[in-house]
């Protein structure tokens, strides 16, 4: 698949893209490479080949899931302006 420079000036205009006619030539090329990449790689017979989960199969470390701050709760809360319950209590807002 290939672009003209018309079908470039089309679809700057439907993207309401102001472009100047260097611009589409340059826009134009650069385009039609990209097609042609996509076209190369869609040629490659890929029958057999599993796709990857990721580029990269590895295993990251992983710490374990332990708590390591200490609970200060109470010493929060025993600044607070009103407390019930272990709940800090607000003022209502919406009426």
């Amino acid at each position: 698949m290939s672009l003209s420079i018309d079908d470039v000036q089309r679809i700057a205009r439907l993207a309401r893209i102001a472009v100047t006619e260097n611009e589409v030539i340059e826009s134009h090329k650069q385009l039609n490479q990209l097609f042609s990449l996509i076209e190369e790689m869609r040629s490659i017979d890929t029958t057999g080949i599993e796709p990857m989960p990721h580029p990269q199969d590895m295993l990251l470390r992983l710490r374990d899931d332990v708590a390591t701050a200490t609970n200060r709760r109470e010493a929060f809360q025993a600044i607070a302006p009103a407390v019930e319950n272990g709940l800090y209590l607000v003022p209502k807002v919406i009426e």
